[in-house]
């Protein structure tokens, strides 16, 4: 059987907050042994499609998009058009569907973001996804423990992934699979045995950021707005 290695969020110079080209992104996951990568900009999939156009053989870019809910953020994969941020949690994985794409859980329990299950509001959505990031290399504090322990209570897949905002940053922490994860299908069969593969983003990569958002803000790359898309 196929054994995959995927890195199910990562960002690229499309989102507000990233500063990595698509060419690069790509050239990082192929160099570290990746197989799949799903880019996952924040509101919008033009960085995902440039990086699928730029992606070397051996390695598969899936578009995706890191979306800002009312409730909390959303990961979508496998989409062909944005979904725009501020719909309610529910409308935003309907949305998905309809585009017949699949549906996770960012850093679910990080106080520091937009997660949708701190303070247990939303838990109930988890009965309408495919999976909660267990591992994300860029949590700070107990928020990981706390996602692979409401994991295993509901019974729901658990990945890990990198959330790199750098190349530095791509595939430092990514799921094994067997199975080919290329289409919604192979990956949600593939979940059932996902090994977590676990790594932490440095601090100096993550010092990045804020570097980024201040760039990125001069060059007119702001936050997209609820309702809209890019």
């Amino acid at each position: 059987m196929t054994r995959s290695f995927i890195d199910l969020h990562c960002h690229t110079s499309a989102s507000f907050d990233s500063l990595a080209r698509p060419r690069d992104v790509v050239k990082a996951a192929a160099s570290r042994g990746l197989t799949h990568l799903i880019v996952t900009d924040h509101d919008r999939i033009d960085g995902a499609m440039a990086a699928r156009d730029a992606a070397p053989d051996g390695l598969t870019v899936i578009v995706g998009e890191e979306i800002k809910t009312g409730d909390g953020d959303l990961i979508a994969a496998f989409i062909e058009r944005a979904v725009a941020p501020g719909m309610t949690a529910v409308e935003t994985v309907a949305a998905i569907r309809e585009q017949g794409g699949l549906v996770g859980i960012p850093h679910p329990f990080d106080g520091l973001r937009g997660s949708l299950l701190t303070g247990g509001r939303m838990s109930g959505l988890v009965t309408l996804v495919d999976w909660i990031e267990v591992h994300n290399a860029r949590v700070v504090g107990r928020g990981n423990e706390r996602a692979a322990a409401f994991a295993r209570d509901q019974g729901i897949h658990g990945v890990a992934a990198s959330d790199a905002h750098s190349v530095l940053e791509v595939g430092v922490a990514y799921t094994a699979l067997d199975g080919d994860p290329s289409t919604p299908a192979g990956l949600l069969a593939a979940l059932a045995g996902a090994e977590i593969v676990p790594g932490r983003a440095s601090f100096a990569a993550r010092l990045w950021t804020p570097v980024a958002k201040v760039v990125n803000q001069v060059r007119g790359n702001g936050r997209i707005g609820p309702g809209a898309t890019a």
